[in-house]
């Protein structure tokens, strides 16, 4: 398959190291660890690897794909006990990540996977895949499927409304995931129109057979992503539904479908909490998490295994780490960039990198460098206007226009609490 573990001819790229902050996970979970074999090697950048992705990946040699270890004879039902008890052993042997990279559509893909584990993140899932068009066509998981060996424990996510296209599409990725995701919990408006995601949630009955289905026929594990029903008692009887349909990992968005703001509508983690405490398999939070004060925060507060977070990592990649965004008004920038502080440019280099050995369409690069690359862009809106007039990027435009924003200045660094204590005592004895 095309989007097996890549391997290439040319010389092997500079083996991938996670970050040293990345240690700060340990206090979360002390049992995970990162891998450190090198990364598969670069490939040659292409002009338009949109239009010429396919093409690239087959300059590649695919390894086959792992054994799978079957957990029971394949459309046996399990008992609730058991089926509780190997959801939680599937967990334990992927070291119980809790640090897990949300999905995101055009946003969670390869390079960025990797770059949130370089700091930090235990565990990731891939952008929504659309289940029909996955099985039907090879230039669309090809572009939009690609991993490789560093690349777990992983969440496979597909939206979908037919069981039986579900599995078809299911089949293609178990060898190369640790889940297999069904995305219930999607609010937009093209979710409304092809039947998927939290528009599900008013055919409770489809829902449950898209589980079974999974649950009953792969030897990877099924998890799902919700939102809340406005009413607790809904999303309690929701949840204890996908748990006995062979759900093994549930992560539960404290929104409901109508509130798509996360700026204007807080997750309620009390009703994590409580589904959490009504249900026996592993359960993720998500909602609220910015830093990692508010990773430690929604632990103590819902009991989850493990949180999501989505859009604050998309403008801070390092925030597992311990890094987070500076205030503006806070004027030692400088002493904190000296203490070991990153910014924003930092990381994009470090993304083009990975992105220059694991190809991706240029629209999903074009979203992150505007994302991560915002509060520099408010300052210099000039640079902003250069990128958007860009029709084709290169790789070398970009590492161009990186380099003249720092030349610019005026960006405000990521710190951690260490680094801005430090920074502070530096500022009070100067």
């Amino acid at each position: 398959m095309r989007f097996r573990p890549l391997h290439s001819s040319v010389a092997a790229a500079a083996a991938y190291k996670p970050h040293p902050k990345a240690r700060l996970l340990r206090r979360l979970n002390p049992i995970s660890s990162m891998a450190a074999d090198p990364p598969p090697p670069q490939l040659e950048s292409e002009e338009d690897p949109d239009e010429r992705f396919c093409a690239a990946l087959d300059l590649c040699s695919f390894s086959d794909p792992p054994p799978l270890s079957p957990t029971e004879p394949i459309g046996r039902p399990l008992s609730g006990e058991i089926r509780v008890d190997r959801a939680w052993a599937h967990w334990n042997r992927l070291g119980s990540p809790k640090l897990v990279v949300a999905p995101m559509v055009d946003n969670s893909e390869l390079p960025f996977r990797m770059l949130c584990r370089k700091y930090g993140a235990e565990a990731a899932y891939t952008p929504m895949l659309h289940s029909r068009i996955f099985s039907e066509t090879e230039k669309y998981r090809s572009m939009e499927f690609t991993t490789c060996k560093e690349d777990r424990p992983l969440f496979v996510q597909f939206c979908a409304n037919d069981p039986d296209v579900l599995l078809e599409a299911a089949k293609m990725v178990e060898p190369y995931c640790d889940y297999v995701d069904i995305n219930l919990g999607c609010p937009q408006r093209i979710a409304r129109r092809g039947n998927y995601g939290a528009f599900l949630m008013d055919n409770l009955p489809l829902i449950k057979a898209l589980v079974q289905k999974l649950s009953q026929n792969l030897q990877v594990p099924v998890s799902c992503k919700i939102r809340i029903f406005p009413n607790l008692q809904d999303t309690i009887v929701y949840a204890r539904m996908l748990e006995e349909a062979g759900c093994a990992l549930l992560a539960v968005h404290g929104r409901t479908r109508d509130e798509k703001d996360g700026k204007k509508f807080r997750a309620d983690w009390n009703a994590i909490k409580a589904v959490k405490d009504a249900i026996g398999i592993p359960v993720l939070a998500n909602g609220n998490i910015r830093h990692m004060e508010d990773v430690y925060n929604c632990l103590d507060h819902t009991g989850a295994d493990g949180v999501l977070s989505a859009e604050s990592l998309l403008e801070n990649p390092a925030l597992f780490a311990g890094f987070r965004t500076m205030e503006p008004k806070e004027n030692n920038a400088d002493e904190i960039k000296d203490n070991g502080g990153l910014d924003q440019a930092d990381l994009v280099v470090e993304y083009l990198k990975f992105c220059e050995q694991y190809p991706v369409p240029w629209r999903m690069i074009r979203s992150h460098v505007h994302k991560m690359l915002g509060d520099w862009f408010r300052i210099h809106p000039q640079v902003r206007e250069e990128l958007n007039a860009q029709s084709k990027l290169t790789f070398e435009w970009l590492h161009d226009m990186v380099t003249r924003l720092k030349e610019l200045g005026g960006g405000i660094p990521l710190y951690t609490e260490e680094a801005n204590t430090a920074a502070r005592a530096a500022t009070c004895n100067s």
